[in-house]
């Protein structure tokens, strides 16, 4: 249990670190909506009627391989209706390619991710970090008082970068809500995003 806490305040000091750095992302970016709420809640979007469209499936698997589970969700996703967006599909998702939906056009990425049990523990599932990589280092121990089993149903891609007035921050770009799941210590979770932007 020490050894648990020692890394996790080891974390937070880094975190803590990193907020007093001068900022290079401007909440404000082009005139209108900022990134933040008043109240530092990250101001979010759904994708209805929008200019996206995001699926998210989620393959769960056992730690020698065997299939548990997949669930893919569809309509229930969110995003941040700010320009910082399309700079992260644009620069930081992969490859894109052209389809063509009931007449409409659109640029398509698949992104795939398989997040730590670090990164689940902590709900932080990282495309970007502008300091520091977020890979936690934890010992045997810590890994031991993690909860060997947790409930997970919203899935995020975060960008963590220090926003002007809010600090060091890691704010969800994307986000899909899928039916809940209970996930073991061992389990291996990948994510295959596939998110479209209507073709101007």
């Amino acid at each position: 249990m020490k050894k648990f806490t020692i890394v996790l305040s080891s974390i937070i000091f880094v975190i803590l670190i990193s907020c007093s750095v001068q900022s290079v992302v401007a909440d404000h970016l082009k005139p209108g909506e900022g990134i933040y709420k008043d109240y530092g809640d990250v101001i979010l979007a759904t994708t209805q009627d929008s200019e996206w469209q995001v699926i998210l499936q989620i393959i769960l698997r056992t730690s020698d391989g065997q299939l548990i589970n997949v669930t893919e969700s569809f309509g229930t996703a969110a995003y941040i209706p700010h320009e910082i967006t399309d700079h992260v599909f644009d620069t930081l998702m992969g490859e894109k390619e052209i389809i063509t939906i009931d007449n409409i056009k659109y640029e398509k990425i698949q992104y795939t991710y398989t997040p730590t049990l670090e990164h689940r523990f902590m709900g932080l599932y990282p495309i970007f970090s502008e300091y520091y990589d977020l890979d936690f280092k934890s010992t045997p121990e810590a890994r031991e008082q993690m909860q060997k089993q947790k409930d997970y149903s919203m899935w995020k891609i975060h960008y963590c970068a220090t926003f002007e007035g809010h600090g060091f921050s890691c704010i969800p770009i994307f986000q899909d809500l899928v039916p809940t799941m209970t996930l073991e210590q061992h389990d291996v979770i990948t994510h295959q995003w596939t998110i479209l932007r209507i073709l101007n």
